[in-house]
């Protein structure tokens, strides 16, 4: 169930038979609100309204470039009041995410969660398992070092001190990716590896500062309490400018260098995991060894053996991991929601890119959503395509105050000035997305009488993007303005349709 709603409701029926039609643009001029009259049901008393800003207007002040793409619609009706460039098929970046969450959800369910164990092969006898220790994932996203710390306390209260066999992870649930998106730089921790066994986002921290020769550094599984250190990354300070880092895979280790030149003083970042097995167990055994509990060294495994659970630590429920993913635009989230639903239907389960087509297959029989061709759940790819139109209409089924809606993170409104207006009348709850020169946004609008409106932007300059060197991904030049100005026209649209369409 999903709402109260079965999942067959939920899917069912066609789209509104009027989800195509559209309204030709209001021949607006002024990029500056003035005033003036309208009569609003013929014999009607005039009321008095402020013009809005023109969307060639507003387009040219943005001075984007690339290609724009945009849809406003009646949440109620489905239909389409302004529309530019409808159907144009670009990437959606993290608006992805929300897709992702309704083929999750629809097919795991709001209350599914994710149950990671500690499993003996053989009997405990006086503190030792007689058998293997199995540290069995079942892709959880959210997993996390505090998490295994209680497990692993939890596991120390059950009399538990050692293992006579080996000490086994199995990360085998979901297929292994080495990265999301390989294109990407290798250092950046929003594109790590994928498995059955996750930790911390698969992440590591590596913090640095400088001692009186060279620099101190460390690599460590910190979470909210914990800071246990870890060897399977490693780090090495290198005398040179550029490349900031090199990385290469060192038999199961992730073997890092970083430039001397960019470390400053001190500072702090986040960086990928490969082996995300491998560095859950080893994790593992380090908190073990703390309770007095010991391991040996950890060996992946991908079929779980038969045994006796003596340890599970359940995850919140996928509507509440949604929620966070929709806050904080987590890719491993999103890839891991996907991956679950592709198996537990039977589809696209062997790697990402056949599990993502299987979810661009989904949003086309069940949504009529032509456009649709994702290459991953998180829209870090761009390589994904999506139509303004195919997301209006997605947006414009599941409904206002629907399970997506309830799950949306409310946005502050922006005014001309591009300054947040948290005074403005209407109400915006959607999901953004970013990526160097892509930058999206899709969602619900509550107008200034409540009206509810849906409406998917996209805009993109693919030319520019593709012209990015490897080197530059991470910031590219003139990404960051190009995004605020991006930012600025979204908004503007919204307060535009919020004050035309809703009344």
């Amino acid at each position: 169930m999903l709402g109260g709603v079965s999942r067959r409701g939920f899917l069912a029926g066609g789209l509104s038979a009027v989800a195509g039609a559209a309204l030709a643009e209001a021949p607006l001029s002024s990029l500056r609100p003035v005033p003036r009259p309208d009569l609003i049901g013929g014999a009607a008393p005039a009321i008095t309204r402020l013009a809005s800003p023109s969307v060639p207007d507003l387009i040219a002040e943005a001075r984007l470039g690339g290609r724009i793409g945009f849809v406003v619609a009646d949440a109620r009706t489905g239909v389409f009041l302004e529309t530019r460039e409808p159907d144009l098929a670009l990437p959606a970046a993290s608006v992805t995410k929300a897709v992702t969450a309704i083929y999750g959800l629809s097919t795991l369910g709001e209350n599914h969660r994710f149950r990671t164990r500690f499993i003996a092969t053989g009997p405990v006898e006086d503190g030792v398992i007689e058998g293997d220790l199995v540290l069995a994932g079942a892709g959880d996203p959210v997993f996390d070092t505090d998490a295994m710390a209680a497990m692993v306390a939890e596991l120390k209260a059950r009399g538990v001190r050692g293992v006579r066999g080996r000490f086994l992870v199995a990360a085998g649930a979901l297929p292994y990716v080495r990265s999301i998106d390989p294109t990407q730089p290798d250092h950046v921790g929003y594109s790590p590896a994928i498995s059955g066994l996750n930790l911390n986002y698969n992440r590591v921290h590596f913090q640095w500062e400088r001692a009186e020769s060279g620099w101190s550094v460390n690599l460590d599984a910190r979470s909210a309490s914990l800071r246990p250190p870890v060897t399977v990354a490693r780090m090495a300070v290198a005398a040179r400018d550029v490349p900031i880092y090199t990385y290469s895979d060192a038999g199961g280790v992730d073997d890092w260098t970083v430039a001397s030149e960019a470390l400053g003083n001190a500072g702090s970042r986040w960086l990928p995991v490969r082996r995300p097995d491998l560095y859950a167990g080893e994790v593992c055994q380090v908190i073990a060894a703390s309770q007095g509990i010991e391991l040996p060294d950890a060996e992946p495994i991908e079929d779980i053996p038969a045994g006796r659970v003596l340890v599970a630590h359940t995850s919140e429920s996928l509507s509440e991991i949604i929620r966070g993913m929709m806050r904080y635009s987590t890719n491993l989230t999103a890839e891991v929601i996907g991956l679950s639903a592709s198996a537990r239907r039977g589809v696209g389960a062997a790697d990402l890119r056949s599990s993502a087509s299987a979810m661009s297959a989904w949003m086309r029989d069940e949504f009529g959503a032509r456009s649709a061709d994702f290459v991953d759940h998180s829209g870090l790819g761009d390589a994904s395509q999506l139509s303004a139109a195919d997301m209006a209409r997605f947006l414009v089924r599941l409904g206002p105050g629907g399970p997506l809606h309830r799950l949306m993170r409310e946005i502050v409104p922006q005014n001309a000035s591009g300054a947040a207006d948290p005074g403005a009348l209407h109400r915006i709850h959607a999901k953004t997305g970013t990526l160097n020169f892509v930058s999206t946004l899709a969602g619900y609008v509550t107008a200034d009488n409540g009206v509810p409106l849906v409406f998917a932007i996209f805009t993109g300059d693919t030319i520019r993007r593709a012209d990015i060197s490897p080197e530059d991904m991470e910031r590219a030049p003139g990404a960051r303005a190009w995004a605020q100005r991006s930012r600025w026209l979204q908004h503007q649209l919204i307060n535009r349709w919020a004050g035309l369409y809703g009344v």
